[in-house]
């Protein structure tokens, strides 16, 4: 593919893919770093999703770990239910991150227009979630930012996984790891205590409410304002309150979900006794996974983003822009810049093998 070459002494000079190598087509959304674009991959006409992330977004948030991790962590996590990575590069001024196009857009697009999903339909897209969850999983990692946002259709109506910025390698002592979005956050993350991957099955059971009521069980304008009322009150959906067409199995699967305390939470022990739940008893989880069923809602074939016409020219408008200035002078020093190395990644050219044996194997656990 070529080489792709930078004005720096010190600056890697060997990338074998760079932005030219890609044409955009337009905006489809933004992130807290950047713009996303569609984008065609010039020498094989692939269609892929492109993460453009300012570095002096990143080092203003100090989020340099984070962007580091995801792609580590991409490096080695392939699966159908998963937005998968493509390549990964570097400029001076920003990082890259190609990925799956998933043309059906996030479910928090399709929620605010739809406004309900039935039973049916949410059933077939929380079972995508859990087998998604279930390979993480087994694989130690806690993706920790499970929400609308972050699931996203592909063309035949599968929701897949995206977004790994805040996602870990499980640890026993994990306490510090207090990322994520209030609302969908696990009490015991909020409180800042060590937490396994029954905060994911905590922030399934917040989507699956949410979608029952058209309101998440816990609101607030602040974290400490969700905190304070995840403390002073266990939701649980009563049987008189359960919204017409729904069951009681439904009403039950959420209850056990968004138990408070983990060890009395559903999913605490692992995907197996999700996907036993009676809710989810009927799903032919083989068929699921070879994706063979048709789901229940398919997105239309028109583009499902909310940000193709403003992504291109609105400008960002930054609540903090001295740190990002002084960040932007930052990264005119190679040291600086050497924050960023080994980004690179091409899907055509990695071995697996290797990036398999850098992986945690540990299981995570509570």
């Amino acid at each position: 593919m070529g080489s792709c070459n930078f004005k720096s002494d010190n600056f890697d000079t060997t990338q074998s893919i760079c932005k030219s190598h890609f044409q955009f087509q337009y905006g489809i959304g933004k992130g807290g770093f950047g713009k996303v674009w569609k984008v065609e991959f010039k020498k094989t006409k692939d269609i892929f999703a492109m993460k453009e992330m300012s570095k002096a977004r990143i080092l203003a948030k100090k989020s340099v770990n984070s962007v580091i991790n995801e792609r580590k962590l991409l490096s080695y996590l392939k699966h159908p239910f998963i937005v998968n990575m493509q390549y990964a590069f570097q400029d001076r001024e920003n990082l890259y991150l190609v990925m799956d196009l998933m043309p059906g857009g996030d479910f928090r697009y399709h929620l605010s227009r739809t406004k309900r999903f039935s039973e049916v339909q949410t059933k077939f897209i929380i079972a995508c979630v859990v087998i998604g969850l279930e390979f993480l999983h087994k694989n130690g990692v806690i993706h920790r930012d499970i929400k609308p946002e972050n699931l996203v259709f592909d063309n035949k109506g599968y929701l897949t996984i995206t977004d790994f910025g805040i996602a870990r390698v499980w640890v026993e002592e994990n306490a510090k790891d207090t990322s994520g979005t209030p609302g969908y956050m696990a009490p015991e993350v909020m409180c800042r205590q060590n937490h396994g991957v029954a905060v994911d099955y905590f922030a399934i059971g917040v989507i699956v409410y949410e979608v029952m009521f058209g309101i998440r069980p816990y609101l607030g304008r602040s974290r400490k304002d969700i905190r304070d009322q995840i403390l002073a009150k266990q939701v649980q959906i009563k049987k008189d309150e359960i919204p017409s067409g729904w069951s009681n199995e439904a009403a039950d699967f959420v209850n056990r979900l968004l138990q408070r305390k983990p060890v009395s939470r559903l999913g605490l022990n692992g995907p197996e006794e999700v996907k036993q739940h009676p809710w989810l008893q009927d799903v032919d989880w083989k068929a699921m996974q070879q994706k063979t069923l048709v789901a229940p809602f398919i997105p239309s074939d028109e583009d499902n983003f909310d940000d193709r016409v403003q992504c291109d020219n609105d400008p960002w408008k930054d609540a903090d822009s001295d740190a990002i200035k002084q960040s932007t002078i930052l990264l005119q020093n190679n040291a600086t810049q050497e924050l960023f190395s080994g980004y690179l990644y091409d899907i055509s050219q990695s071995n697996s093998s290797t990036e398999t044996t850098n992986k945690n194997k540990s299981k995570p656990t509570n």
